[in-house]
């Protein structure tokens, strides 16, 4: 009697471990602010958030708004909208879309057909379709995606990003702890790189305190860097 109790304990114990586990893994809702310049200059500012939307479903948003020089002359702001599913302990996207306005307007969009594993991008010159890649995300979301998987002890992060045509497979790199001095504060964060490419892309994490990079260093979509002002979350 007393072995088959102590079997029932650890195997409660066991499931107990299990869904702890399971429910810790899941996106936690937040709210991260950003001060983005360009080439040293002040920008703007964007606001990230990630809401659940329920059933594993998850809403990704990242709205800048430019508030100093030309960009705010011109009125310029984007809005880019992901919606992905939990899957694996990584998000995996379900639609996106982007707006940017400047001199002019500029839309496209991605669906993502799970049961076809078909994905349609329209970028408003017709429709192109293509093949898709388990665990596959798109831009918007690459440095989420990024911060999880390094959050899971990544070192080496191989990201099947959809683009335009087909699914990019991207490679990124920590290369080392640095100190990094933003808005929100100083922090010993970890430096990725992405390493197949040219085109400049570098972030500095800290893994166990956010989901996102304290400070991102792009060219791609424009040479711009942001850093952390606040991030706040339930």
């Amino acid at each position: 009697m007393r072995t088959h109790n102590l079997t029932r304990s650890l195997l409660a114990g066991l499931a107990l471990a299990v869904s702890t586990a399971a429910f810790a893994a899941q996106p936690t809702p937040f709210t991260a602010t950003y001060a983005v310049t360009s080439q040293g200059q002040p920008m703007g500012e964007a606001t990230i958030t990630l809401k659940s939307l329920g059933n594993g479903q998850y809403e990704y948003s990242n709205q800048m708004q430019g508030t100093s020089g030309l960009a705010a002359a011109l009125g310029a702001n984007s809005s880019d909208v992901t919606r992905f599913r939990w899957n694996g302990n990584a998000p995996e996207t379900e639609s996106y879309m982007s707006k940017v306005v400047a001199f002019k307007t500029k839309q496209r969009s991605m669906q993502v057909n799970w049961s076809t594993k078909q994905v349609s991008v329209d970028e408003g010159k017709g429709v192109t379709n293509y093949a898709a890649v388990p665990g596959m995300v798109d831009r918007n979301t690459i440095s989420y995606a990024l911060g999880m998987a390094l959050r899971n002890g990544g070192q080496n992060v191989n990201l099947p990003v959809g683009v335009k045509q087909h699914v990019e497979q991207q490679q990124f790199k920590v290369q080392g702890s640095e100190s990094v001095k933003v808005p929100a504060g100083s922090f010993q964060a970890e430096r990725v790189a992405r390493t197949d490419s040219d085109k400049h892309f570098e972030a500095w994490y800290v893994p166990a305190k956010y989901p996102l990079p304290v400070k991102l260093a792009q060219s791609d979509g424009g040479d711009l860097t942001l850093e952390l002002v606040r991030y706040s979350s339930p």
